[in-house]
């Protein structure tokens, strides 16, 4: 099957470190018109993770003594200035890229290895906010009008209608607009507050954000972790990804996946695509969405095209 696709001259796997990182996580931060938030959705039976009546602007910014008390936000932290690269995930079946995922860099272009080890002690929640607050700028700065996908750490979130505000400030004050935001779910190591984080999906679709969970297939993003969370996107690692052309158990797992995507309506996107063979075979199998080094690495403070992917 041809795509109409052929490979990106730059997309070849690269041996820096930002490269590296990127392969194997392709992925991973005043005043609000009324106009803001819309409502998205309603749920007249809500589920634990299911769509929630939508606060409005004022309701998000009216001082109450949980966000007042918040004290993540006071403590100090050495977090250093940082930037982003943009990776496309782009739709097949329209030709078109579909979002931009957000990848922390040093200002330099340091790799993300080089900046995640801030991410720790009293800097996890003044890292997350930093890397929310400079994607919503530079996706604003480079005229982003597709979905945004910005990773965060659910440990630090210590309140989501808190640690919500400098999300919605950076929003506000550039123009960008909040309803384009992704949150994807970066579980770096096992979250046991299940409801700590159920609590924070429920905001965060309360405010008409959407929810991906990010490396499905590895590590703690697995089947029971989806029956728990329900993200309205989940992310296909690229252990399941990487040469199943030639690997027909991978290939039947990641179908299994697109066809149960399918039927409890939720989007599957496969990260870490690589190769042509990759491409094909995946899109035999119904496979739609995807994002890889085979369609554009990520661009330090700069956006691939729908032209570069899509008419080569």
């Amino acid at each position: 099957m041809t795509t109409g696709i052929q490979p990106n001259g730059s997309g070849q796997s690269g041996t820096d470190s930002a490269e590296v990182a990127d392969r194997r996580r392709p992925g991973r931060v005043k005043d609000v018109s009324t106009g803001l938030l819309p409502l998205l959705r309603n749920a007249a039976n809500i589920d634990p993770v299911a769509p929630a009546p939508v606060d409005t602007p004022s309701e998000l910014l009216r001082p109450d003594p949980v966000r007042a008390g918040c004290a993540a936000c006071r403590k100090p932290s050495t977090v250093p200035a940082l930037s982003m690269a943009f990776q496309p995930i782009v739709d097949l079946e329209e030709r078109r890229i579909d979002a931009y995922e957000a990848l922390v860099r040093g200002v330099n272009g340091e790799g993300a290895a080089a900046m995640l080890r801030w991410a720790n002690g009293d800097n996890l929640y003044a890292f997350d906010q930093a890397c929310r607050v400079k994607a919503i700028e530079l996706a604003a700065s480079l005229g982003i009008d597709r979905n945004l996908n910005i990773n965060f750490l659910p440990n630090a979130v210590y309140e989501p209608r808190a640690c919500i505000r400098a999300t919605l400030d950076a929003a506000a004050r550039t123009g960008f607009d909040p309803r384009r935001l992704t949150f994807e779910i970066v579980e770096t190591e096992w979250i046991s507050d299940t409801p700590h984080l159920l609590n924070i999906i429920r905001e965060y679709r309360r405010m008409g954000f959407k929810i991906a969970l990010d490396d499905f297939g590895t590590g703690h993003s697995n089947l029971a972790r989806l029956a728990d969370l329900r993200p309205d996107i989940i992310k296909v690692d690229r252990c399941l990804i990487q040469d199943c052309d030639h690997d027909q158990t991978r290939l039947a797992i990641v179908a299994s996946i697109i066809a149960l995507g399918a039927q409890i309506e939720i989007k599957v996107v496969l990260e870490g695509v690589e190769r042509l063979g990759e491409v094909e075979a995946l899109r035999n199998v119904g496979a739609r969405f995807m994002q890889g080094f085979y369609f554009a690495k990520p661009q330090f403070e700069a956006l691939s095209s729908e032209t570069s992917i899509f008419s080569r």
